[in-house]
């Protein structure tokens, strides 16, 4: 009797087992399926046009992007074909008492790198786990390859504190970068699509006619290509 009692404990076991590995064999397989669609959904072919490469997460640096680079006076970069339209922009924010300062140009691989492992270790500092920081630092911080900022036509704008407010740079980016052909590249509820919070300091070159269609409709970059 006591027998028959652990065959029957025995088969409930295998019978528990086989039904959790085929849960399980389902749910990969569901995922599986999602990360698929979302790789196929955002995925962009590389545009011949240099002002619409399109770089996130999905997207990587081209292998064979280059660029020639013009000095701020600040000491930081960007790509020589942004720089008038650059200017003009900040010239004309300066006619209304608008001060907005380069704070990030481009970056190279390596000092992508630097800014990640440096935000992975503020928050180990902060008592996440190594995998936890690593998580919520690849939020704020791409992986090299996959950063604007290496492009060369991305800039973080922030302000010249002794005369004005970071907020009121961002309010008057908002309301006229797109005039000078630039746009708001991360706004805000469409993290899903860019693959990055919301950035009210990071601007990006798309050409004039871009940035007015982008600004008008409301859209992001990726929504541009659709």
């Amino acid at each position: 009797m006591a027998t028959k009692k652990k065959k029957g404990k025995w088969i409930v076991k295998l019978l528990k087992a086989a039904v959790t590995a085929y849960l399980l064999l389902i749910l990969c397989q569901l995922i599986g399926n999602v990360y698929s669609k979302l790789s196929i959904t955002h995925k962009i072919p590389v545009s011949e046009e240099w002002n619409l490469i399109v770089v996130n997460r999905w997207n990587e640096l081209p292998e064979d992007y280059s660029v020639e680079l013009t000095e701020l006076s600040n000491g930081q970069k960007v790509d020589n074909r942004i720089y008038p339209y650059l200017q003009e922009m900040f010239n004309a924010a300066r006619t209304e008492g608008i001060y907005p300062i380069v704070r990030e140009g481009y970056r190279t691989a390596e000092e992508q790198q630097e800014i990640l492992d440096d935000k992975i270790q503020t928050y180990i500092n902060q008592g996440y786990s190594q995998s936890r920081a690593e998580k919520t630092a690849k939020e704020w911080v791409a992986l090299p390859g996959t950063s604007e900022h290496q492009l060369g036509i991305a800039v973080d704008i922030n302000a010249d504190k002794s005369k004005c407010s970071n907020e009121e740079v961002y309010a008057w980016l908002a309301e006229n970068a797109y005039k000078y052909g630039f746009i708001l590249r991360y706004p805000p509820g469409k993290q899903e699509i860019t693959g990055t919070s919301y950035e009210p300091w990071h601007y990006r070159y798309v050409g004039v006619e871009a940035a007015q269609e982008i600004y008008e409709q409301g859209i992001c970059l990726e929504e541009y290509f659709e």
